[in-house]
């Protein structure tokens, strides 16, 4: 494979553009080479604009769980763009996406649609400040909620102790209200708990973490968080952008079976257009503007072709009873057949899956938090990234990102996808 056009076409856009990218991981620089521009995409496949056809394991880091210009998403997309763009006032389609969202996902009462997973949670945290007049949130390294302030925040001197900006632009001040600890160390929670018994507002997690790898939550984990914040009067924020509509129709709540107090959504939610959203129930929901007086506003929020496309990937993951059992089952095949051409070589590896997120690390020790995440061998990694890419497999070009299955893809093409990697692991 070459990939000449793709490399004249990031040197012209990093003459406009920073860094020739409009989100950093597009830019290669975690696996190092020239990121693929690409032209279009169908199903399982990508077409750079090199010609290169590549089998796609990011699924545009989740929404396509049905494939690429799934075709009742793309007509919905069509139908909707003849009757205007975005009006700045309420349309029918958005009560009717947020009636069956609301449907689907568990223990929720009200939805409110924003623009991205960033701004769903950022709304989120305010909102939970609002509803409880505390100001303090705990998060975990290694989850990412989007760019928002509050979260760019790193691990300080100790364990348990305040946070620091990760990002210049972060100020100290944001940072003192946000708490970190480890994913998976309910202990560190609880000594949270105890130091702030009346200053904490929420906790935000993701129920399975996929931005240092698909990371599960341990047993009792979630449940602990639960019953910390049910003790203490906090609220419960499920980060859900990447497991909402993806690990089940009602997400991680329905699948683990345990109750948020607030779930935010992105991903899936928008078909593929820019889109995100928060539920909660009417007791917290109440809160918001115009009801209440914790202010969120978008021009573009409830954006007509994105509810459009929405509603039509809602649709159709509801009417389909076996999608997330196919789902399973290739991500499944997929994992079986790496640990299969693994298991007889002297790799030391750990593959973290649940459902169709699925992420494999180059380490001995099991992978259960960001720390474990870090040990992994990234130039091993690389050179692994790199080698799938030559086999025409595109995988997430970073070690802490977890691949994202879609239900276009094949059998024969999973089956493609190992003999492939039989091939690039035994060169590592």
């Amino acid at each position: 494979m070459h990939y000449q056009r793709s490399s004249t076409l990031f040197k012209e856009a990093k003459q406009f553009i920073p860094g020739g990218v409009n989100s950093p991981v597009r830019a290669f620089q975690s696996v190092g080479g020239t990121p693929i521009f690409v032209e279009k995409a169908s199903g399982a496949y990508l077409y750079d604009v090199d010609g290169n056809i590549l089998i796609d394991y990011i699924a545009s880091w989740g929404p396509m769980i049905l494939g690429h210009a799934y075709p009742p998403v793309i007509e919905a997309i069509k139908r909707r763009a003849e009757k205007g763009t975005s009006f700045g006032m309420p349309t029918e389609l958005e009560t009717t996406i947020a009636s069956l969202a609301l449907q689907m996902i568990p223990n929720m009462d009200k939805i409110r649609f924003v623009n991205s997973g960033t701004e769903a949670c950022m709304s989120a945290v305010r909102l939970a400040r609002g509803a409880t007049k505390r100001e303090k949130i705990i998060k975990f390294k290694g989850c990412y909620h989007g760019h928002s302030d509050a979260f760019l925040i790193q691990a300080g001197s100790g364990a348990v102790t305040f946070g620091s900006p990760s990002s210049p632009g972060v100020t100290q001040g944001t940072a003192k209200d946000t708490l970190l600890a480890g994913y998976n160390n309910l202990e560190e929670v609880t000594s949270l708990f105890e130091e702030y018994p009346d200053e904490i507002a929420a906790i935000i997690v993701e129920p399975v973490a996929g931005n240092m790898g698909c990371v599960l939550p341990k047993n009792g984990f979630l449940e602990g968080l639960r019953s910390l914040c049910d003790r203490y009067g906090s609220l419960l924020i499920f980060d859900e952008v990447m497991t909402g509509f993806r690990l089940a129709k009602g997400g991680a709540q329905e699948l683990l079976n345990i109750r948020a107090d607030i779930a935010t959504y992105g991903k899936v939610i928008g078909g593929g257009l820019p889109v995100g959203a928060f539920a909660a129930k009417e007791e917290i929901m109440k809160h918001l503007a115009p009801e209440g007086p914790v202010y969120q506003a978008g021009t573009l929020s409830g954006n007509p072709l994105a509810m459009a496309a929405g509603l039509a990937m809602l649709q159709a993951l509801n009417e389909d009873a076996a999608l997330y059992s196919r789902l399973d089952q290739k991500t499944q095949r997929l994992e079986e057949g790496f640990h299969s051409v693994l298991k007889s070589l002297d790799l030391p590896y750990q593959i973290n899956r649940m459902g169709s997120m699925i992420s494999l690390h180059f380490t001995e020790k099991e992978v259960v938090d960001f720390e474990t995440s870090a040990l992994g061998n990234n130039n091993r990694f690389n050179s692994y990234f790199h080698g799938m890419l030559k086999e025409g497999i595109y995988l997430p070009p970073s070690a802490f990102e977890s691949y994202f299955l879609n239900d276009a893809l094949s059998f024969s093409d999973i089956d493609k996808t190992i003999e492939a990697f039989a091939e690039v692991v035994k060169k590592l």
